[in-house]
């Protein structure tokens, strides 16, 4: 086993809130794994050791599940899974910060999914380090925690002792990830072939939706946004769009343009455009039997090389990937 004892402690947190059907998915997945993993070695004294932590009474953090009985507690990794409705508060993270901080002292790796995230950047361990969440909650943390560097484009981030997931049902890859590291790639492997889910490797950007910030209170620079937005929405061509375009149509020079779309959007004009261009391909990609080519000329590119080139910078999938993965009804027919 790369890391810990005979049975390594995964330790799974049950904060206010917490998903439970994440917490009892991931006690499923870690059950298959050791069955796995004791068919594999020929011997039933190998796995990992399930545990669950809860906020008591007296404000501390107490077991109140163990799959191994009373044996010394000493976990090899602490799991915040994802939550139902509102974020996890200060309020409610609060509790659970100095506890995390004493298991990551001695040497647990801290872990956590989707808006598990919070409770982990309470601790403040996260600072200036690479993480992910669901990509809805990305504006969320960062407000709360600006020091953290967010990247909602990828569902896993291992960076060590902090492994942070993305959507809600990326405990599926924390808990492969676990597994892999734990007892090792071959179990990890048959694992997600029992399950009938696919290995860690997935990327959050492939499910992820453009959401640009309309809450700036840069009226020129909504204008533009709105103007953009709307001819997404729409059901023609996408008209060639330029930065002079742009500005003009925001009433300012393509300088004072530039800097405050950025200062407001956090991308440059191109870049911005480039995220709606793709946003409506990859709906025509989803819903219509068009051509790549088609659909490239529909959203504004003349040369459909080049829409393929950006369209998987953005994505993380060629076009023709991404319809195969996500297609539906007559759009299937343009795969065949």
């Amino acid at each position: 086993m790369p890391i810990g004892d005979k049975w390594p402690e995964i330790g799974l947190l049950l904060y206010p809130g917490v998903r439970t059907a994440a917490v009892y998915g991931m006690v499923d997945l870690f059950d298959a794994a050791n069955d796995i993993a004791r068919r594999q070695a020929g011997t039933a004294d190998i796995g990992i050791r399930v545990t669950q932590w809860k906020l008591a009474e007296d404000g501390g953090i107490a077991c109140v599940a163990d799959s191994h009985g009373s044996a010394p507690h000493r976990p090899v990794a602490i799991v915040a899974l994802p939550g139902l409705g509102d974020l996890p508060t200060r309020a409610v993270s609060a509790p659970f910060a100095v506890w995390l901080r004493q298991r990551h002292d001695e040497g647990a790796m801290l872990c956590s999914v989707c808006a598990g995230a919070f409770l982990l950047a309470e601790t403040g361990l996260l600072a200036g380090r690479p993480v992910t969440t669901h990509w809805s909650f990305a504006q969320a943390l960062a407000q709360r925690f600006p020091d953290l560097v967010i990247d909602t484009d990828r569902m896993i981030i291992d960076d060590g002792d902090i492994v942070t997931a993305g959507g809600i049902m990326a405990w599926t890859d924390l808990g492969l990830t676990l597994v892999g590291k734990i007892l090792g790639t071959a179990v990890m492997l048959e694992t997600a072939r029992f399950l009938l889910v696919d290995p860690p490797g997935r990327e959050q950007r492939y499910y992820g939706s453009f959401a640009p910030n309309l809450r700036h209170g840069d009226e020129a620079v909504l204008k533009v946004q709105r103007w953009l937005q709307g001819e997404e929405a729409g059901e023609g061509e996408l008209p060639p769009i330029s930065l002079a375009a742009l500005a003009e149509r925001a009433g300012l020079e393509e300088r004072t343009f530039l800097r405050r779309f950025h200062k407001a959007t956090g991308l440059k004009p191109t870049e911005y455009v480039q995220h709606v261009r793709v946003s409506k391909a990859r709906s025509l990609l989803e819903a219509t039997n068009r051509n790549v080519d088609q659909i490239a000329w529909s959203v504004g590119y003349e040369d459909p090389a080049a829409f393929r080139k950006v369209f998987a910078k953005l994505m993380g999938l060629s076009p023709r990937d991404y319809r195969r993965r996500f297609a539906a009804g007559q759009a299937t027919a343009a795969l065949a």
